[in-house]
């Protein structure tokens, strides 16, 4: 008996676009270890804090992994530690962005500094977004 695709986890038209059955322990295992500027924004956002919404953090979307996801807005977060200043991690985060786009999905990054420093501004940059889906 063949299952119909939208009843299966992880199609390319899912939440996770086709994420690999691997990527799931390895986002736990990222949950685990989070950044302290991951950690303050999670606060901020979990349980639908900020506007009602839902977020997931260390979501799996095909190939990799982000840092949040906003599934009803399609809004992916990223934070930013200083080894994304590098030229080649400049290249790898815009071509994850590109593929993020190309499946739909709008993304937002913020400096750990962001984060750390001015919360309420991220915080508020973050609602802006979702007021615009």
């Amino acid at each position: 008996m063949k299952k119909d695709k939208k009843n299966q986890l992880h199609h390319e038209n899912s939440m996770w676009k086709g994420a690999r059955q691997d990527l799931f322990f390895k986002a736990n295992q990222l949950r685990i270890r989070m950044t302290a500027s991951e950690q303050i924004l999670w606060e901020a956002v979990r349980e639908n804090k900020l506007n009602g919404q839902k977020f997931r953090r260390q979501h799996p979307v095909g190939i990799y992994i982000v840092d949040f996801y906003n599934h009803k807005n399609k809004l992916v977060i990223e934070i930013d530690g200083g080894y994304h200043n590098s030229e080649e991690q400049k290249l790898k985060d815009l071509e994850r962005e590109e593929f993020l786009k190309f499946n739909g999905l709008k993304v937002i990054r913020f400096k750990n500094e962001s984060i750390n420093d001015n919360l309420q501004f991220v915080l508020e940059k973050i609602s802006e977004e979702l007021l615009l889906k």
